[in-house]
């Protein structure tokens, strides 16, 4: 048993994923929530008690947790994640994107002695796991091209608080964008535009090429006023292997151009939400190398904004 003094915070979907690992992990841990309804809904489908009344409340009733996890709305990552920070817990995950504005994110981070990652759970897919391995025996990756469309039709009915959708290149699509500059190194000389409108999201079109400071040449397309789906190509010498969907790997060999699928070796991304078991492990043990900090995510808003069209003072 993991015998940290661990908070699961929210009691939404997210909070059942991470919920299932943390038992199978056998961690001691309090899932603390906000609403009464949403905590027995919550219970009913654990058994499992959730305190409710919100963090501050909790704070005050049992002692600050050494590691928290804040699987709350888009909107109240941020706000959530002070307050733990300000009670002194040692270090966080906070589901993607952490927070929705860039000087939220940076007030985050201005506090040392906590460590605060950002659950970027698709950097831990098997499929993602085998196609590394494959790039590194064949020497490295060339090229990349990746695609973040989004089914607008689809996001303008969700029942969202407008914030989260105007921000939407970075409370979901920079699952795709952090996951191909993972993989290919962070753009060092780069062209971006976008262009185009949609009722709830300021452009509609994004392209952008360049050269990664790991050498590699990347592109990518995103028509949101057309039907798409994300994807991410990776070629290396010997191979084309596609991630689309993410969760599986089709890999083509240099003598052979039909696509064969990768068959995983485990079944953690079926028995678990894809990836999720491996971070969350990661994450508490203190295996920190594969995981998005808050710095490279500050560094990442950066590319998110440009990408976006999106304005400094949005």
């Amino acid at each position: 048993m993991i015998r940290e003094n661990i908070w699961l915070i929210g009691c939404g979907q997210m909070s059942l994923e991470y919920f299932k690992v943390l038992k199978n992990l056998n961690c001691n841990f309090k899932v603390i929530g906000r609403g009464f309804k949403s905590a027995r809904e919550f219970e009913k489908k654990t058994n499992h008690k959730v305190h409710i009344n919100g963090v501050n409340y909790n704070l005050k009733k049992f002692n600050t947790p050494n590691v928290a996890i804040v699987a709350v709305t888009a909107d109240q990552l941020s706000v959530v994640a002070k307050k733990l920070i300000e009670a002194g817990v040692k270090k966080i995950l906070v589901e993607k994107p952490g927070a929705l504005d860039f000087k939220e994110l940076k007030k985050l981070s201005s506090v040392k002695k906590t460590k605060i990652f950002i659950s970027y759970n698709r950097r831990f897919y098997e499929s993602v796991i085998q196609a590394k391995k494959i790039i590194y025996r064949d020497g490295g990756l060339n090229s990349i091209n990746f695609d973040f469309t989004e089914w607008s039709s689809k996001i303008k009915n969700l029942d969202f608080n407008f914030k989260i959708k105007k921000k939407w290149v970075i409370s979901n699509s920079s699952h795709v964008i952090d996951l191909a500059f993972f993989l290919s190194g962070r753009p060092k000389v780069w062209s971006q535009w976008s262009m185009g409108k949609l009722d709830w999201h300021s452009k509609a079109r994004f392209c952008g090429a360049g050269i990664s400071d790991k050498g590699v040449i990347f592109s990518y397309l995103s028509d949101w006023s057309s039907p798409g789906r994300w994807g991410i190509e990776l070629m290396t010498l010997k191979h084309r292997l596609i991630l689309r969907p993410m969760e599986k790997l089709q890999i083509v060999d240099l003598k052979n151009l039909k696509p064969r699928f990768y068959v995983p070796k485990n079944n953690l991304d079926f028995k678990f939400k894809p990836g999720l078991f491996l971070q969350t492990k990661s994450f508490l043990k203190g295996d920190y190398k594969q995981l998005c900090s808050i710095e490279n995510q500050i560094k990442n808003f950066k590319l998110y904004y440009k990408i976006a069209g999106y304005k400094n003072n949005e």
